[in-house]
């Protein structure tokens, strides 16, 4: 074999497959046929496994490689595993003479030469290049051995890159699923705490809609946990790979609310230095929760409404349409009815976005959620202080006696408060602070006086009857506001309603 002429040619055509491909599987397959076009049939290259440490056929010339995908060869086993172990080429006259050839893969001719040299990088060996020359008679063996040496050493920089990025791949996709799994059960419906009826509805409703892409129109006061709920819609929805944007529509004026949705091109606007990607976009193939959706102005609201229905829109300042597939959350503690009643919210937006109604119960409605909440909101302050905290039969007491006008948010901060009070982290009743704020107290007052003046009903003992009554017909007869008006809690007004036999009016 002359060698001269046909080492550069070959080494040309090997240089320049290695230089063309990221896919290093395919790479190496190009190679066995540059070798099998100068003459080296039967080409193989085996690249060692990570985990174990084994040698794994990578390509195969003329052959599948699928078919030879459960074959592995330990260092030191075989032709191919001395090479590797030595880290010396091997060179076989006739392969079939050879006690260590054992054929596995039956695609050898036994009557050839075998020449198996090491592939080498960073002074790492990473495989073993095998090929069987067509014959001897054109030149040495030696010469032979000395070339394919050659060309292991040309593929071991491209071998050893590959695995880098295999194993940086590999790091990197076991990390985002820990992040993932991290994720789901922070956001998930172990982070939303409730076993009465009104919050099993809730979950309920959670689970059948998460699975679908179902516009999410979230309901409730502030403070009950509105965004618990769209992040467990989200991350037990199929779009939970997709990204997931959230903004509150109450913190921006109209013209940066446009802006941070639709995004801007750029010099539309003073400031606008370079063009910027809005929410929607930034949420295409995920999810986006709007919340406080019933801040947004009447002008925007045509804007977004546009949006809902055809699921397109144009940057501030461009002219090109663009358009994202987008699952739509969003929340609001609006009355919205009177909103488009009394023409501050657009009725076709309002039908638009009550697809799917979730409305979350205020805590006073659900007092026997109360401790399981204390345990968990403690358990995840205790955790941020990184010590224990416990909570005392009289402080649970009191935290059930409360009316919580401020919901879980109230409870929360009141917990953290007391918390950041207790020296030896037990909380006891003299450290739970709650009451009604002075606001409350204050406007409470005004609003007795009220009562008492539009309904001139005495404020004696004997007149109690009267009073709640008067209370009721002011508040509309909804018993949560006549408490209030009373200074009451809810729990005291229905208790007096019972005893004094009043006849509670439905709306």
């Amino acid at each position: 074999m002359s060698l001269c002429p046909i080492t550069i040619d070959v080494l040309y055509r090997v240089s320049e497959v290695l230089s063309r491909s990221l896919d290093y599987r395919q790479t190496l397959r190009d190679v066995l046929d540059a070798l099998a076009a100068a003459g080296f049939v039967r080409g193989l290259i085996c690249v060692v496994e990570p985990d174990q440490g084994d040698l794994a056929i990578t390509a195969v010339h003329g052959f599948d490689d699928a078919a030879f995908a459960s074959v592995r060869y330990q260092a030191g086993e075989g032709v191919l595993g001395v090479a590797f172990e030595a880290g010396e080429t091997i060179v076989v006259e006739r392969l079939g003479n050879d006690p260590r050839f054992l054929n596995r893969l039956g695609i050898y001719d036994p009557a050839l030469p075998f020449i198996a040299a090491p592939i080498s990088a960073a002074n790492r060996r990473v495989g073993v290049l095998a090929v069987q020359p067509e014959g001897s008679e054109k030149g040495s063996l030696a010469e032979i051995a000395r070339f394919v040496t050659m060309v292991a050493n040309l593929i071991g920089q491209s071998v050893r890159l590959a695995l880098e990025v295999e194993e940086e791949k590999r790091s990197l996709t076991d990390e985002r699923d820990s992040l993932r799994r991290t994720i789901r059960g922070r956001y998930g419906f172990d982070n939303i705490v409730g076993r009465s009826a009104r919050m099993r509805r809730v979950f309920d409703q959670i689970r059948m809609v998460a699975k679908w892409n179902t516009t999410v129109l979230i309901r409730g006061e502030t403070g009950t946990g509105k965004e618990l709920v769209a992040n467990a819609i989200h991350y037990n929805s199929p779009r939970a790979r997709g990204p997931y944007v959230r903004l509150n529509c109450a913190t921006l004026p109209e013209n940066l609310l446009e802006s941070e949705l639709f995004g801007h091109e750029k010099g539309a606007f003073t400031g606008a230095i370079a063009t910027r990607k809005g929410r929607f976009e930034a949420a295409d193939g995920g999810t986006l929760f709007l919340d406080e959706i019933g801040e947004i102005s009447a002008a925007f609201q045509a804007k977004l409404l546009r949006v809902l229905q055809e699921g397109e829109f144009e940057r501030v300042g461009g002219m090109r349409t663009l358009k994202v597939d987008v699952r739509l959350i969003a929340a609001t503690h609006r009355d919205l009815e009177t909103a488009v009643a009394e023409g501050r919210f657009r009725e076709d937006l309002y039908y638009r976005l009550n697809v799917m109604t979730i409305e979350l119960p205020p805590l006073r409605e659900r007092m026997e959620d109360v401790p399981d909440l204390a345990r968990h909101l403690l358990t995840r302050i205790a955790a941020q202080q990184g010590r224990t905290l416990t909570l005392e039969d009289a402080a649970m007491r009191r935290l059930m006696h409360y009316h919580w006008p401020g919901n879980v948010r109230e409870l929360e901060n009141c917990l953290e408060r007391a918390a950041v009070l207790s020296e030896n982290g037990v909380i006891g009743a003299d450290l739970i602070e709650i009451g009604r704020p002075r606001w409350e107290a204050a406007s409470t007052k005004i609003a007795e006086r009220s009562v008492r003046m539009a309904t001139q009903v005495p404020t004696g003992e004997g007149s109690e009857r009267e009073r709640i009554i008067a209370a009721l017909e002011k508040a509309g007869w909804v018993q949560a506001k006549a408490a209030r008006l009373l200074g009451m809690t809810p729990r005291q007004i229905a208790y007096r309603i019972q005893i004094l036999g009043i006849e509670v009016k439905q709306f």
